[in-house]
């Protein structure tokens, strides 16, 4: 089966170590003859439930949610299947993958500059793989490229594709830059959906700056996270 990855493994590795040691912690506390201690332990103990939420959320994103998220965003755009198609911070090759079914003409695009600290195992060669397991090997292309400085040429893409990845980003101006190559490799009535948690209204306030149609949506998950969809459209 395809393997699209952990999303974000240092996050769910530090949950997870911060509800162990809690528990252990408060086990400790509570066989304390200490009556402060022992509250404290009580305390920590009805916080536990919260923890295991939070884990089975991150968990149930992983597994399910981000693939109903991606045929979400699939789905807001009109399909002929002669597109090309843009995935910036492709990762496993989720977006990228999913647009490639929908061509068969058109060419599906990846670009990553492979951060593991943003998907765990990212490497171009898993995604190779999972797009060999999902028969679509002929109809993508996948490149190591910077969102700030894409090496593609001006108005070559009906759609550009995005999730979890701009606010990776560290600083405003190189957002803002990556929002202005979204918009120079798009062609005119070029679609751009860009899916984050956050810095969305910097992005749409980018793309606005460009004169594209601008609309916003947020995406409901049973996640520990709430996404929100910028789509522009370029005149």
């Amino acid at each position: 089966m395809p393997d699209y990855g952990i999303d974000a493994p240092r996050t769910g590795i530090a949950i997870v170590i911060v509800f162990i040691v809690a528990v252990i912690a408060a086990a400790l506390l509570y066989t304390s003859a200490n009556s402060s201690a022992r509250a404290a332990a009580r305390i920590i103990f009805s916080l536990a439930p919260t923890g295991l939420i939070i884990l089975f959320l991150i968990v149930m994103y992983i597994r399910v949610e981000k693939f109903r998220h991606r045929d979400r965003m699939l789905n807001m755009l009109p399909w002929k299947g002669n597109e090309q198609v843009l995935d910036i911070g492709t990762g496993r090759g989720l977006l990228m993958i999913g647009a490639a079914k929908k061509l068969t003409t058109g060419k599906s695009i990846g670009i990553d500059i492979w951060n593991t600290k943003d998907m765990a195992n990212n490497n171009i060669t898993a995604t190779m793989a999972n797009a060999k397991l999902e028969e679509v090997k002929d109809r993508i292309t996948i490149l190591n490229a910077d969102a700030q400085n894409l090496p593609l040429a001006d108005g070559s893409f009906d759609y550009v594709l995005s999730n979890l990845c701009l606010h990776n980003i560290p600083t405003k101006h190189g957002r803002d830059k990556a929002c202005a190559e979204i918009y120079r490799v798009l062609k005119p009535g070029g679609v751009a959906l860009i899916s984050d948690l956050r810095y969305t209204k910097d992005y749409a306030v980018a793309f606005k700056e460009q004169e594209m149609q601008v609309s916003s949506s947020f995406s409901f998950l049973i996640a520990p996270v709430l996404l929100h969809i910028v789509k522009a459209v370029k005149k």
